[in-house]
């Protein structure tokens, strides 16, 4: 299990791509790869862009399926986060 604490990174709101890319690259793909569980910890975020989430995530979708959100656990999201991951894994089961 690794535990990825995003406000470290990207502060009150989880906006910058580039960073989500980052983390995508450096943490949850060898997590993945070596069949390992994530956390995503949104504690202290207030919101997020869909930009943001598609770049920590849908790349993970589209590589590993669907099923790789039983491997990722979001955790202390706010509602408006909430809806963003929610319209963000929608879109990329309708697309797959």
């Amino acid at each position: 299990m690794i535990h990825v604490k995003l406000f470290k990174q990207v502060g009150p709101f989880a906006e910058n791509k580039d960073i989500a890319r980052e983390i995508r690259l450096k943490k949850l793909i060898p997590a993945l790869e070596k069949n390992k569980n994530i956390t995503l910890d949104f504690e202290n975020i207030d919101g997020a862009t869909q930009s943001f989430v598609h770049a920590l995530i849908s790349d993970l979708i589209r590589k590993y399926g669907s099923e790789v959100l039983d491997k990722i656990q979001f955790k202390s999201c706010n509602d408006t986060v909430k809806a963003i991951i929610s319209i963000v894994v929608d879109y990329m089961q309708e697309s797959g």
